[in-house]
Formats: structure tokens, sequence, C-alpha cells
């Protein structure tokens, strides 16, 4: 009668630490593939980023180097491209920071 009770003991303490030992590994590896995860995501939106860039650069210098047919006064049309050309920075400089 006495064997029974300490065999119980004993064994509810072993699932207990075995249940411990698995649901540590599980959270270990659940945090691991999150920053994985993370990582991949961050590096995934970085090259985002540097295609919208070179994109956009590369639209602007096409823009830029073929002369448009514009409706309005010169001086118009240079204010327009200073107010684009500050813009762009502005965004850039947002990118960068992001």
């Amino acid at each position: 009668m006495n064997k029974s009770p300490v065999h119980a003991f004993f064994l509810g303490r072993s699932f207990a630490e075995t249940l411990n030992e698995q649901l540590e590994n599980a959270l270990v590896q659940c945090l691991s593939g999150l920053g994985r995860f993370d990582a991949e995501q961050r590096e995934w939106l970085h090259e985002f980023i540097l295609q919208v860039q070179e994109r956009a650069e590369s639209s602007m210098d096409d823009t830029v180097a073929q002369p448009q047919p514009w409706h309005s006064p010169t001086a118009d049309l240079q204010a327009t491209l200073d107010d684009l050309r500050a813009e762009v920075a502005r965004l850039r400089a947002e990118l960068k920071n992001y």
C-alpha cells in the first residue's frame, strides 16, 4: 500500500518535468521561427524599397531626359520640377528612416 502513493508521486513529478521540457522546446522553436520570419520579411521589404527607388529614379531620369510638350509657362514648369524633386527627396529620406 505504501509503494503506490510513492510511485504515483514520482510518476507525476516525472510527467510534469517532461511536459515542462517539451513545452519549453516548443516555445523555443516557435520563437526561433518567428524571428526567422521577421528577418525574412525585413529583407523582402528592404529589397522591395530598393526596387521602388530604382524604378522611380529610372522613371524620373527618363521623364527629365525627354522634353515633354508642356502647355504652361517655363517658370511654372521649373517650379513644378523643383516641387517634385523636393517631394522625391523627402520620400527618400522617409524611406531611409523606415
